[in-house]
């Protein structure tokens, strides 16, 4: 039997880099999965190969399309997965975008697009789910932050606000919830996705230099935090920010 057998989870933002490899690892862990895509094109062929992947070596998934700074597309998406399997048993709230610029240059368009999709969406997938999960009387909500969330990042203002809210988030719902909900986050330090593409590459020598690891990190070295915390193991963990960072910040 697999750590995550008779598991259910939706994990947000799963066609590439991080919330791929989450999917991945809950799925081979024996969860199924429900595969959250946004609304754009040539995500729905991204999120089929994925499924494709995870049906390939014995796993079972859902796609599930939605917009997670979109409340009804949220609410869809979560009724959706309720109608096919009862409510989620795990929420990996992992669904983010990167972008970057000065604070001093910075449109109010990047910045309300950054707060919309990396701390709104958080809000609103957590605020249809959990219910269900406080009805049942058990569940775990996973929330990707970043490193940046804890330390800042020049240049990333917007983004590390967004994830400062996220972790205050996690530890705030961790407590209104406990002991029926275990509620954490992940705060991975800079990680080779395609999120990474728009940032410069000035910006990523000197942050890799700057590393305790003198590397960026993996998809690898951060989904096993997820089934983890996904697992009956983590059952005493609540409220937690668990950083697979490099060393990036140590807290």
């Amino acid at each position: 039997m697999s750590r995550l057998d008779e598991t259910v989870a939706l994990v947000t933002g799963s066609t590439s880099g991080i919330g791929r490899g989450i999917v991945t690892a809950l799925a081979a862990a024996g969860a199924t999965v429900g595969i959250n895509y946004p609304p754009f094109e040539g995500e729905r062929e991204r999120a089929e190969d994925v499924l494709r992947a995870i049906e390939e070596n014995g796993g079972n998934g859902v796609l599930l399309e939605a917009d997670v700074s979109s409340e009804d597309s949220v609410r869809s998406m979560v009724q959706e997965v309720e109608e096919a399997y009862g409510t989620p048993d795990v929420l990996v709230n992992n669904a983010g975008i990167l972008t970057q610029s000065p604070l001093a240059e910075m449109s109010v368009e990047m910045w309300d697009e950054t707060i919309h999709v990396d701390l709104r969406g958080v809000f609103l997938v957590t605020r249809f789910v959990l219910p269900g999960m406080l009805d049942r009387g058990s569940g775990k909500i996973i929330n990707v932050a970043s490193q940046l969330g804890i330390k800042g990042g020049e240049e990333l203002v917007h983004y590390s606000a967004a994830k400062a809210g996220v972790i205050g988030m996690t530890r705030a719902l961790a407590r209104e919830v406990s002991p029926t909900v275990n509620v954490n986050a992940i705060a991975p330090g800079p990680i080779e996705t395609p999120l990474m593409d728009d940032i410069t590459a000035e910006w990523k020598t000197a942050k890799a230099a700057e590393l305790p690891m003198k590397r960026f990190g993996t998809v690898e070295d951060v989904a096993p935090t997820a089934v983890f915390l996904a697992s009956d193991e983590s059952d005493y963990y609540t409220g937690q920010v668990l950083s697979p960072d490099g060393g990036d910040a140590m807290h």
